[in-house]
């Protein structure tokens, strides 16, 4: 399977996700420093013109590290892009990272040739994110290098498709960049998630709990509380079916066993969806392996430790 070079010899094979709200420049940096791909959304910058500060802090520090760590250079970092209609900002943004040539881009919400193109114009790969094999086939034809599949267990927006079955339905056609979401918080199951064919874990919700990731104390307490059983899927907060913390919905005067439905067509990823993650609270299932809130780096050195007994074990 082909690998980009900028993705190649990671010292473990993962990408931390973009979390609305929650990731930071001063996360990014922590997971780059410590060998992972570390990421953000675009739109976690408010206002607007706050996405050139932060991605300038970004690179100066990460070009800082690189040469009084020769040895052990940081890992590139990504920038999510929503490209569904209602972000207004996408425009803006992009010119944003084409300033400062972003190695990775994420796309979420619709495969864009556009976006495609400004992006690799610059040097730079896209990655976008799907949840079957349709929307796959999709980003690849309009110019994706490389796939997310976000698969049943995923924190936030996520799709219903085991892991299994979505990634061997890729991988018939596919031998690009993939990279595996949904319920992944341990070294076992980032070498689980190469065994079945993918290049990377797609790792979010674990760093939540750490102490650089923009949540509130609560958040973070929450999920080192919960585990799997507290985990609701629905589409009534943002319009696109997520996961949830069970305690946050509760928190919210909410059942979470009788939710409605909401209308699809009425997505927004805007201000108006940053009310519902700020109160309600993202999560994937694989929280259960999360016990206490660490920096960034030591959750990496733990996901490193485990990564090498698994395929220790294996004798890979």
């Amino acid at each position: 399977m082909a690998l980009p070079a900028i993705l190649k010899n990671l010292p473990l094979p993962v990408i931390g996700s973009p979390l609305f709200i929650i990731s930071n420049p001063k996360l990014v940096i922590e997971q780059c420093k410590a060998g992972i791909v570390g990421a953000m959304p675009a739109l976690n910058a408010r206002p607007a013109e706050q996405l050139d500060e932060w991605l300038a802090e970004i690179t100066e520090t990460l070009a800082a590290w690189n040469r009084d760590h020769p040895d052990r250079p940081a890992a590139p970092f990504a920038i999510n892009q929503i490209v569904h209609k209602s972000n207004e900002r996408l425009e803006h943004d992009m010119q944003v990272c084409a300033k400062y040539k972003v190695p990775i881009v994420i796309t979420s919400l619709g495969a864009r040739e556009d976006v495609n193109q400004a992006v690799h114009a610059w040097g730079g790969i896209v990655l976008h994110d799907i949840i079957n094999n349709k929307f796959a086939k999709k980003a690849i034809e309009k110019g994706a290098d490389g796939l997310i599949a976000v698969a049943a267990g995923a924190g936030g927006h996520a799709g219903v498709k085991s892991p299994f079955a979505l990634v061997q339905e890729i991988r018939e056609w596919f031998d690009g960049p993939l990279a595996l979401s949904g319920a992944m918080a341990t070294g076992d199951a980032i070498l689980a998630a190469q065994a079945m064919g993918a290049d990377l874990a797609y790792i979010g919700s674990a760093f939540i709990a750490t102490v650089e990731a923009r949540a509130s104390e609560a958040y973070k307490q929450m999920i080192v509380a919960s585990n799997s059983d507290d985990i609701v899927y629905s589409n009534l907060f943002t319009g696109v079916h997520g996961n949830y913390l069970r305690g946050s919905v509760v928190a919210a005067g909410l059942d979470p066993d009788h939710l409605p439905e909401s209308d699809p067509s009425k997505m927004n990823f805007g201000g108006g969806a940053a009310k519902a993650w700020k109160d309600i609270w993202g999560s994937g299932q694989g929280i259960g392996a999360i016990k206490q809130v660490l920096p960034a780096a030591e959750l990496v050195a733990r996901l490193k430790r485990e990564y090498a007994a698994a395929r220790s074990r294996l004798a890979l």
